[in-house]
C-alpha cells in the first residue's frame, strides 16, 4: 500500500535542493546504494541512448515482434549514454545519505562499463525480489542494463528476453503500459506530467520525474494492489 502525499512540490518544501550526482567515483556511489536499497526499494530509472538508427525488414507475426527486433538490432550496435536512478521507500520518501539534500544518481557512461556492470550486480539492486523498478516505455532501458550485467549476447527471442527480466528485475512497472488502464491516457512522459500536474524540480532529473509521476498515477487511477500490472513492458510481449 502506498502513501501518495509526496509530490515534487513537497520535495521542494522539505529540502532546499536535491542532489544530482554526476558519477565518476563508482565505488563510493555504489557503497551508498548498497546501504539504502533495502529501505528505499522503489527505484525509478531513466536512460539516455543514441536513439533508433536501424529498422528491421522482413515479415513479423505482430507489432510486438517487430518492436522487439528493432530494439535488439539497435542495442546490439549502440551504447548507453546516461542512466538516472531515483530511489524511494513505500511512502515516497527519498534518501538523503547522511546529507541535507536528496540523493539522485546520474551515471554518465564515460565510466568503466565493465566495472559498472560488476558493481550493479553486487549492489542489491538486481536479483532482488524486494526491489520495485519504476520506468516509462522501458524495453530499451532493460535491454541496455542486461547488456551491461551479462557482458554477452542477449536472447534473440522475446520469451528469452522476458525470462532474463524476471530473473534480474523481478518487479517492474512500466508507466506507459499502465496508462492503458487510466481512462484512455496516452502520451509521452512530458505530456503525462502536464496532465497529472506533476511539478518539475530542476533539470536533468528525469528519473525523479518518473518516480513522482508513478506515485501520482497510482494515487489518481489505481485502487489497491498494483502487482497485476507488473512485469509488462509497453510495446513488447509474446502474443498468442
Amino acid at each position: 500500500m502506498f502513501n501518495f502525499g509526496l509530490s515534487l512540490a513537497n520535495l521542494r518544501k522539505e529540502k532546499k535542493k536535491h542532489v544530482l550526482t554526476i558519477v565518476d567515483n563508482l565505488e563510493e556511489e555504489f557503497a551508498l546504494i548498497r546501504e539504502i536499497v533495502d529501505t528505499y526499494n522503489y527505484m525509478a530509472m531513466d536512460t539516455e541512448f543514441s536513439g533508433v538508427v536501424l529498422h528491421p525488414v522482413g515479415t513479423f507475426k505482430n507489432i510486438n515482434d517487430y518492436n522487439f527486433q528493432t530494439l535488439k538490432d539497435n542495442i546490439d550496435i549502440l551504447k548507453l549514454i546516461q542512466l538516472g536512478l531515483t530511489f524511494s521507500n513505500e511512502n515516497g520518501s527519498l534518501p538523503t545519505c547522511g546529507t541535507d539534500s536528496f540523493c539522485i544518481w546520474q551515471f554518465i557512461f564515460r565510466i568503466d562499463v565493465k566495472r559498472f556492470g560488476e558493481l550493479l550486480m553486487s549492489s542489491g539492486v538486481v536479483l532482488n525480489g524486494d526491489v520495485h523498478w519504476v520506468t516509462f516505455h522501458s524495453g530499451y532501458d532493460f535491454r541496455y542494463l542486461l547488456k551491461l550485467l551479462t557482458s554477452r549476447s542477449l536472447p534473440n527471442s522475446q520469451a528469452g528476453f522476458f525470462d532474463l527480466i524476471k530473473i534480474y528485475f523481478s518487479m517492474v512497472y512500466d508507466i506507459k503500459d499502465m496508462m492503458k488502464f487510466c481512462n484512455s491516457l496516452h502520451s509521452g512522459l512530458n505530456k503525462l506530467v502536464e496532465l497529472l500536474e506533476v511539478e518539475r524540480v530542476g533539470v536533468g532529473s528525469e528519473s525523479l520525474l518518473t518516480s513522482c509521476t508513478f506515485r501520482k498515477l497510482i494515487g489518481n487511477f489505481f485502487n489497491g494492489s498494483t502487482e497485476k500490472y507488473a512485469s509488462v513492458l509497453y510495446g513488447l510481449g509474446v502474443q498468442n
